[in-house]
């Protein structure tokens, strides 16, 4: 698993109907993200994706949702934030495969 290090603006476009983030690059360009999962670690909300190229890596953001309802991401900002990100994705994880058994 990844964290990605890219600034997110107010450009960025989380659409809940397709599913999909696209952010805008610190370099330029924009790169589009599958949404995996939104949940909750350490009193915030986070989300979960990954690229649409086919990469199997998952990156990690902040997520918010204003008085409208209208979602935004931002950056994790420190190692320990992401720590506790890890470790609450990996139990729904756990959870989740626990369910299929």
């Amino acid at each position: 698993m990844s964290k990605k290090k890219n600034s997110v603006t107010d450009k960025d476009i989380l659409d809940p109907q397709e599913m999909f983030l696209t952010v805008e690059l610190d370099e330029g360009g924009t790169e589009t993200f599958q949404i995996l999962k939104i949940f909750e670690a350490g009193g915030r909300d986070y989300i979960a994706v990954c690229p649409v190229d086919g990469s199997e890596d998952v990156y990690f953001y902040r997520h918010f949702e204003d008085a409208d309802g209208n979602p935004s991401v931002g950056n994790i900002e420190s190692d320990e934030e992401f720590e506790i990100v890890i470790d609450a994705f990996d139990e729904l994880l756990d959870e989740e495969l626990f369910d299929e058994m």
